[in-house]
């Protein structure tokens, strides 16, 4: 759907009674407003305000009058909510009070990332790979630390408790059009894992943004907390996300290894933005979450490894981001990590075939390190040309 009468005939149809308008602030945590089917011609022709100031980042109270515009394209039912006065979601540009783009808001920035790409003949794909914990609640129903169950890497029931919550999971995604590839138990009680489908940068970021909200309200029914936390346990498996990318251009020539080398060349300036709370730097290092700047085929210890796939899979996996990262902005600053080293015609380093989680530390010492604390991330990215040139400044 593209317009305003399309949307309204749908909703009509449906039988639907909530809008949600939604949008991320700057750290990524999905915000909305609902409005009624009757507000949704002032929605689309001037957007609904809503104060600014009261979001994470996006201003004082000074000029606090922010616009939210829905995008027709994003809709979707919320399939958890009741089937008779429906509710449906879809995601928004956001405007300042003239009418103009806001500067902060991360899904319009991807958005030029994405045209900056194509202007260059090229189309970026993502997918994701999201861990997660279920811990269970208390008689009260708040959240407490106890796993939901004991298992471990891929068991199945009845040790693996999550089945029956992931499997719910995958059915709204479906519905959701999302489509989820697979699902398991990770490593850490209680630990799962998800991963659905790649698509174009800004359709996998709605996803993702998406995902999270779907797993929390799952949880929630069944009586559980899901928690997307870098490290929700101590001395166990920290939670990460996975980013698989790969780059198509129109001219038929393969770009890959220069956009993988522009990432690895700008990734300890970008770190801030992909792990991006204190906790985050207590996952890197440990437990298949890497720490030094290296990359092989399969390897598990490198921050990129090249999986095993073939035909349309075949794609680069960077392992260092976590769910605390905004999508919008880490899809959008790794475009023009990938950008720069093709126009640079970046090289690769000889691929690292070597455990690092067992390696010596002779031959790990001449290796470049990711940031080792929240604090040096920022300082990174605040020095960082590359951050300054495509970020806008308030994001810094």
């Amino acid at each position: 759907m593209s317009s305003y009468q399309e949307i309204m005939s749908f909703v009509e149809e449906e039988d639907v009674k909530f809008i949600r308008l939604a949008f991320v602030d700057v750290a990524g945590t999905q915000k909305n407003i609902s409005i009624m089917p009757g507000e949704l011609k002032r929605a689309f022709d001037y957007g609904v305000s809503f104060d600014a100031s009261s979001i994470k980042g996006f201003g004082d109270v000074v000029n606090s009058d922010l616009f939210l515009r829905p995008d027709p394209n994003t809709i979707e039912i919320l399939p958890w909510r009741p089937a008779q006065g429906r509710v449906v979601r879809m995601f928004c540009d956001i405007l300042n009070a003239d009418g103009t783009p806001f500067e902060l808001d991360g899904r319009r920035f991807l958005k030029k990332a994405v045209a900056a790409a194509k202007e260059k003949g090229l189309t970026c794909y993502f997918g994701t790979e999201f861990e997660f914990y279920l811990f269970k609640r208390d008689e009260d129903g708040n959240p407490t630390k106890i796993p939901f169950d004991t298992a471990g890497y891929m068991d199945i029931a009845p040790e693996d408790k999550g089945e029956n919550v992931r499997r719910e999971i995958c059915f709204t995604l479906l519905n959701m059009d999302i489509i989820p590839e697979s699902s398991h138990h990770e490593e850490g009680p209680g630990q799962n894992e998800i991963d659905f489908k790649y698509s174009d940068a800004l359709t996998t970021a709605d996803n993702a943004v998406t995902f999270i909200s779907v797993v929390r309200s799952i949880a929630n029914v069944n009586g559980l907390y899901a928690e997307f936390s870098p490290k929700p346990i101590a001395n166990e498996s920290g939670n990460g996300l996975h980013i698989n990318m790969s780059v198509k251009s129109s001219d038929g020539k393969d770009y890959s290894w220069q956009y993988m080398a522009g990432i690895m060349a700008h990734i300890r300036e970008m770190t801030a933005f992909l792990n991006s709370c204190e906790e985050s730097y207590k996952r890197l290092g440990e437990k298949k979450a890497p720490k030094y700047i290296t990359w092989s085929h399969q390897n598990r210890s490198q921050l990129i490894r090249i999986p095993a796939a073939q035909g349309e899979y075949k794609r680069m996996e960077l392992r260092s981001p976590d769910p605390c990262a905004n999508p919008y902005v880490a899809f959008a600053l790794l475009i023009y990590a990938g950008l720069d080293g093709i126009e640079k015609n970046m090289q690769l380093p000889e691929p690292f075939d070597r455990n690092l989680y067992t390696a010596d530390r002779e031959i790990t010492k001449e290796l470049e390190v990711l940031p080792g604390s929240y604090a040096q991330a920022v300082e990174i990215a605040r020095n960082s040309e590359f951050i300054q040139k495509v970020l806008p400044k308030g994001f810094v």
